[in-house]
């Protein structure tokens, strides 16, 4: 271990609750899962035998945090970032997009796919950047205040490009994270197939290393399917790009996921948003996208889901998610018809209503009205917070 390593020890001596604490706000702003739990196992290791060495601190704090493969290829970067003040920037990147994404985002097709190598909890090179104190946490306290604020704020009410890309950044990983809890192969419960050593260790610390609680795995049900539908109309507008972006964090590489747009015709986008390559994702977004801005024929868009791709995307552990202001232009009396065919087929049906979190909203919309007796849940998608609240509700299928 190098003599900048060695700093560690003299750090963690003068101040070792503070930077620790620090430390693990840090790895939550990164996606970790980390609590005040693990906070406080950190800091009984700090105080003991191994809080002296960097070496065994960086491993005792590596096996208690990294709870994924990912978490642990990027640890050892945060930990350098962090004590050692190398390697990697001060300030945790939360916006993620690329330089195209930062124009206001107007079009379907320009807010579809984001870069690979751009995604907001990764740890960048800090070259030739001025130095300060790594520890301090400013500007990384502040970054998570303006992601806070944005989590919160009204879609509509986005528009300065650094907003948008941050906007479109969180909800990219919100996606990434609800989809990774959602589709797990196997949960913890009382009684299982085989133990989860990685929980019963976790468990054990705070009895002194003895694994007197046993912890195990047990394969859950069929996996949970999603198709979204989302309105791409012109009262959707300003809100669509956002609900794009959200789309994509839930599609790529998932395999029990759709996603179709509609306005006045059905558009399948799943293969779209499952291409690696952003140019050509963007590209094939925007041929598809062709009409939007216009009306909504809601029941005609559902009457052609339910006749050409129900049977194929729906099976008994499917819910529905359609995105949409409920103003249908089409027949009376067809949404209605078409959203009691869709009931029959799948699980749940959520509707998310951005107008929800309006003032004063009430769904005397003619489409709204017709679609209400078969939702399962009426919801507002009006902001980030709004779409992070139903990962509970989803979990519960």
């Amino acid at each position: 271990m190098s003599a900048a390593s060695a700093s560690i020890v003299g750090i963690d001596r003068s101040a070792p609750v503070r930077r620790i604490a620090g430390f693990m706000h840090m790895l939550r702003d990164n996606g970790f899962r980390v609590g005040l739990a693990e906070t406080h196992d950190a800091s009984l290791i700090v105080a003991s035998a191994a809080g002296p060495s960097p070496r065994r601190l960086r491993e005792s704090l590596k096996a208690l945090c990294c709870s994924t493969h990912s978490d642990w290829d990027r640890f050892d970067k945060l930990f350098d970032s962090y004590f050692l003040g190398r390697g990697v920037k001060r300030v945790v990147r939360m916006t993620g997009a690329s330089q195209d994404n930062r124009k206001c985002v107007r079009r379907l097709g320009e807010s579809g796919s984001p870069e690979r190598g751009s995604q907001p909890d990764r740890v960048e090179s800090d070259e030739g950047q001025s130095a300060g104190n790594p520890a301090d946490g400013r500007g990384r306290r502040m970054s998570a205040s303006q992601a806070e604020a944005t989590q919160v704020k009204d879609l509509r009410r986005i528009v300065d490009p650094e907003e948008v890309a941050l906007a479109n950044a969180l909800a990219q990983r919100l996606a990434r994270s609800m989809r990774a809890r959602l589709t797990r192969r196997e949960r913890a419960r009382a009684k299982g197939r085989r133990l989860d050593l990685r929980r019963i260790i976790h468990s054990s610390i705070s009895k002194g290393g003895e694994p007197f609680d046993l912890v195990w795995r047990r394969r859950k049900p069929k996996p949970l399917r999603l198709v979204i539908l989302l309105d791409a109309s012109g009262s959707m507008e300003l809100y669509a790009p956002f609900f794009i972006r959200f789309m994509h964090g839930v599609i790529d590489a998932f395999r029990e996921a759709e996603a179709f747009v509609f306005h006045t015709r059905l558009v399948h986008i799943a293969a779209a948003l499952r291409d690696r390559n952003v140019t050509r994702a963007v590209e094939r977004l925007s041929l598809m996208a062709q009409g939007i801005g216009g009306g909504t024929r809601i029941g005609e868009s559902l009457a052609d889901f339910n006749t050409w791709h129900a049977r194929r995307v729906i099976h008994s552990r499917t819910c529905v998610m359609i995105m949409s202001d409920g103003f249908d232009t089409g027949a009376p009396g067809v949404l209605a018809c078409e959203m009691r065919r869709l009931r029959m087929r799948c699980k749940r049906i959520v509707w998310l209503n951005p107008m929800i979190g309006w003032h004063d909203y009430e769904p005397s919309a003619r489409g709204m009205r017709e679609a209400l007796p078969y939702v399962d849940l009426f919801a507002p998608a009006h902001n980030l917070e709004s779409l992070a609240a139903l990962e509970p509700y989803l979990a519960r299928i």
